[in-house]
């Protein structure tokens, strides 16, 4: 399928964009003119176009609906100072959104369609993006299945949608933490490694507990021990420990690869610091803050960037943080925008230029 002569374009006759504030756009709550659809059927990719945003006409047997094949991903664009629109890291998305698609028994989507049809669909409406600090355009690129029959099986046909939402910060001040010790977000052998609807689904009740005692997200444990720690929420977490940065580890399968964890990684190594990136025990943590060794904890994601943590609870255990005495997380915060913002050397190749 080729990019420039398969994805039709259809524009709105009127755009949206004067009815709303950019400036500090709460996250996920306004959506741009125009969005991508793709269909899949009889084992091939048949359409991709860009038309206006709409909603979906979608049967009531359908299977995404019933069975839970549905998958996402989360990617970021910014606009520097001089008008230039750039994606963070879109082509690490594109493979880990094939990964999920692989485990979930759902087909792969086509570079020429995820990055060819994203890229056509920013600079088509690369007016919304803001051109404000802390704030940039959500892309959420997502499949599901669309067989309209009851029965538990891989569908045989499948839709792909990229839309885009301008946002402000997701996280925009500290945030308090719950160390979960009875639910469980993932466990090996499962589905925790992919961005399936799923996992998000089942960690609502656990949150919404945390949040009845105060507290903002938990902080997900192994399924056996309930103390290897996972991730914290919807983010991957790092722990500065004697000024070495701590990450739990992927190997097992139950923490989702993160591109702001990888970025993270990167830039700490830059900053001086060692990463460690293995099993960490809430023991452990405990008796580094009891040493006072423990100094910083904070969490990455697409939509967080670098979130500051200022409290950990485990059991009736309370570890406090003082996040304006912060060093590491807010300058790995700045050399990260600075990057985006075309105000630091890209010397990775993490943008892709609209």
């Amino acid at each position: 399928m080729s990019e420039v002569m398969d994805i039709k374009v259809t524009q709105t006759v009127k755009t949206r964009l004067h009815d709303q504030s950019l400036e500090n756009a709460p996250f996920g709550h306004y959506f741009t003119d125009h969005m991508l659809v793709a269909e899949y059927k009889n084992g091939a990719w048949v359409s991709a176009e860009i038309v206006p945003y709409q909603p979906l006409q979608l049967d009531p047997s359908l299977a995404a609906l019933h069975y839970g094949q549905s998958i996402f991903e989360g990617i970021k664009a910014y606009k520097d100072d001089t008008d230039n629109v750039v994606i963070f890291r879109p082509l690490d998305n594109f493979k880990r959104f094939n990964i999920s698609a692989q485990r979930m028994q759902m087909p792969d989507v086509p570079e020429e369609i995820f990055i060819g049809g994203m890229k056509k669909l920013i600079d088509l409406d690369r007016n919304w993006i803001p051109g404000i600090a802390n704030h940039s355009l959500y892309i959420r690129p997502f499949m599901f299945a669309t067989d309209a029959i009851l029965g538990v099986k891989p569908s045989e046909t499948y839709k792909f949608v990229i839309i885009l939402s301008p946002s402000g910060p997701y996280f925009s001040a500290p945030m308090r933490i719950y160390v979960e010790e009875k639910y469980t977000r993932a466990v090996t052998g499962g589905v925790g490694f992919t961005k399936n609807a799923g996992n998000y689904g089942a960690s609502m009740h656990p949150t919404i507990k945390a949040r009845e005692l105060g507290y903002d997200q938990v902080l997900w444990t192994d399924s056996v021990e309930h103390k290897y720690l996972q991730e914290v929420g919807m983010m991957n977490v790092f722990f500065i420990i004697n000024n070495v940065a701590i990450t739990p580890s992927l190997e097992e399968g139950t923490i989702l690869a993160g591109i702001t964890r990888d970025s993270a990684i990167q830039v700490l190594k830059d900053m001086g610091l060692n990463v460690e990136e293995r099993k960490i025990n809430i023991d452990e943590i405990i008796d580094a803050y009891k040493a006072n060794t423990f100094t910083e904890v904070f969490g990455t994601g697409t939509a967080a960037t670098i979130s500051m943590i200022k409290e950990l609870r485990y059991k009736d255990f309370v570890m406090n943080f003082n996040t304006d005495e912060s060093k590491i997380a807010p300058e790995l915060k700045q050399r990260l925008d600075d990057i985006r913002k075309s105000k630091a050397p890209d010397k990775y190749g993490w943008l892709v230029k609209i």
